[in-house]
């Protein structure tokens, strides 16, 4: 069952149903081509407002809370599958037609993984700081969350909960939100453990897979992905390129939101002008 929405929820965020389930998104609209914006664990779709508004009146930037994030709802399991079902559906649902699809993340490994199920529905593709090794050695990709607080009597409190996990709690914070019972988060604990275990594992064949020209961002100072696994990437397929972000870490849309708006602006106009709506055939329906 879909959680209550907390009394403070943006008022310009929309909501829609598909297939029984709430989807919350933001939608920057505008008659650009549109580009649908998928945050990684922990996140939600506002991360991707600085973005929007730098973008704002040549593309149109969708981006939704995904399952169990934000304000969004959870039904049935959180697969990899799961989310990049959940995506075509809400562009189906939204009537874009092909879409550049932009991911941070795990939203990246989502975005990388719809382009390849779905090649009809993405015109362009945009990954931001994950590989296609998502396992030990490469990466830790499993934050425990267990063991954290779930409420606290202020924000403040909650804030320095979070900071005694040993993690920068600002990133956190942006899905924090006062509830009945006092501050917590916009996701449950239980929920980011399964999401993030089903996404362990090797991508590569979906990455290799995808054919919509593809940008590559990197932040050097990231521990998710390294030098060597963009260079591989690059080799496994087909028109990618690869921009590093000098001194950034793995939210380099955070530390640089400028340049990281440049950069994604520009390749998009580049590459939709040239090919709009280019995306390899029709491809399955979102089913």
């Amino acid at each position: 069952m879909d959680a209550p929405i907390p009394m403070d929820t943006p008022t310009d965020t929309r909501f829609t149903v598909i297939d029984g389930h709430r989807v919350a998104y933001l939608d920057s609209g505008g008659e650009g081509p549109a580009v649908l914006a998928l945050h990684g664990h922990f996140s939600r779709g506002s991360a991707f407002a600085p973005l929007a508004r730098a973008l704002a009146g040549r593309f149109r930037v969708i981006a939704p809370d995904q399952r169990a994030h934000g304000h969004s709802g959870k039904d049935g399991p959180l697969t990899p599958d799961r989310y990049v079902r959940d995506a075509a559906r809400l562009l189906e649902e939204l009537g874009t037609g092909p879409a550049a699809v932009l991911g941070h993340s795990m939203g990246g490994i989502v975005a990388y993984r719809l382009a390849a199920r779905f090649p009809g529905l993405c015109a362009a593709l945009a990954v931001v700081d994950i590989g296609t090794a998502n396992r030990e050695p490469e990466v830790h990709p499993v934050l425990d969350v267990t063991g954290w607080p779930r409420r606290a009597p202020s924000r403040e409190a909650l804030a320095a909960a979070i900071e005694a996990q040993g993690v920068p709690s600002w990133f956190f914070m942006e899905s924090a939100a006062e509830f009945d019972d006092g501050w917590g988060l916009l996701f449950e604990y239980g929920d980011m453990m399964e999401s993030q275990r089903a996404l362990v594992g090797d991508h590569m064949a979906a990455w290799a897979a995808s054919r919509a020209p593809a940008l590559l961002l990197r932040g050097t100072e990231s521990f998710m992905l390294s030098e060597a696994e963009a260079a591989r990437m690059a080799r496994a397929r087909p028109d990618v390129e690869v921009v590093p972000f000098p001194g950034c870490g793995h939210w380099l849309y955070a530390d640089a939101p400028e340049r990281f708006a440049e950069a994604v602006g520009d390749f998009l106009e580049r590459r939709l002008r040239i090919s709009p709506g280019a995306a390899g055939g029709g491809g399955a329906r979102p089913r």
